[in-house]
C-alpha cells in the first residue's frame, strides 16, 4: 500500500494520478491518492479515470475541509 500526496498540483492532478497507476504498482497493490477537492468536479473525473485504467475504486471520502482521499486496487 502506498500514499500519494497530490494537493500540491491543485486541480492539475489527473495526469500525475494517471502516471502513478498506469507505471508503479503491481497488479492487486492498493493505492491511496489525496487530492484538493474544491468544487467537487475532480471526485466523479478521478473515479471515472480510475475506472478508465482498469483498476477498482474501493473508497472515495471527504478528509477535511478541503482534501477527498480515494483507494484504488490495480
Amino acid at each position: 500500500m502506498k500514499r500519494y500526496d497530490l494537493r500540491h498540483l491543485k486541480e492539475n492532478f489527473y495526469g500525475r494520478m494517471s502516471d502513478i497507476i498506469k507505471q508503479e504498482p503491481a497488479n492487486g497493490e492498493v493505492l491511496i491518492f489525496l487530492f484538493e477537492i474544491g468544487d467537487f468536479t475532480p471526485i466523479q473525473q478521478s473515479a471515472d479515470l480510475v475506472k478508465e485504467l482498469g483498476c477498482e475504486l474501493m473508497n472515495s471520502l471527504k478528509f477535511n475541509e478541503a482534501d477527498w482521499t480515494i483507494v484504488v486496487k490495480k
